[in-house]
């Protein structure tokens, strides 16, 4: 497996998406934002509306535009990661700059997710919230 791999497991929504496999309560952040793919899942049961599905639409479009940008650069600040661990001896203190790189890296594409999920729970009425937590329960209840 590719080092970059090791270190950037989580890509585009899986901080969101992977707590909602989590036991309900577990994660109090995640329990709070909806996932797009939740959203689309449950359109119909939460009677999203024309204008709210464009708007979400659009803004997952912008970020999967803006995601793909910053996994390259993901990629770039690993691959000199990875350059730098070959070394023999390995540098530590260029090796630990190096990492500050790519984890300054992966917070902004966290930053990123977070702003994408805000911007879908804020297209989303209260009512339609509360029913996609239900639906997500539901589901996942189903599943265990």
């Amino acid at each position: 497996m590719k080092l970059w791999k090791l270190l950037f497991i989580p890509l585009v929504f899986t901080f969101a998406t992977g707590a909602w496999a989590q036991k309900p309560g577990d994660d109090q952040v995640a329990h709070n934002l909806f996932p797009p793919e939740l959203v689309m899942r449950f359109h119909q049961e939460i009677n999203l509306d024309e204008n709210q599905s464009q708007a979400m639409k659009e803004a997952i479009h912008k970020a999967q535009a803006k995601f793909l940008d910053m996994q390259w650069d993901m990629q770039a600040e690993t691959e000199k990661l990875a350059k730098l661990l070959k070394a023999h001896p390995v540098d530590e203190q260029a090796v630990m700059a190096q990492m500050d790189q790519v984890l300054n890296r992966e917070r902004d594409i966290k930053k990123a997710q977070m702003s994408l999920l805000i911007h879908i729970k804020n297209l989303l009425s209260e009512a339609q919230q509360n029913k996609l937590m239900e639906l997500a329960s539901e589901t996942l209840f189903k599943q265990h």
